[in-house]
């Protein structure tokens, strides 16, 4: 099974953006990992916004 390519980059941008991770460290983390890591990021931002 592929990845779609426009997913792939979703997650790329958010946690470059976030984290300020190069891409080589981001492309070379493994799907699982990386959905992991856009999830937490997403949960982060959503209880910040909370607090604000």
């Amino acid at each position: 099974m592929t990845y779609a390519t426009d997913r792939l980059h979703e997650e790329i941008a958010y946690v470059a953006y976030h984290f300020h991770w190069s891409l080589d460290a981001i492309l070379d983390m493994e799907h699982h990992d990386r959905r992991q890591y856009t999830e937490q990021i997403a949960s982060l931002v959503t209880r910040g916004a909370g607090e604000g």
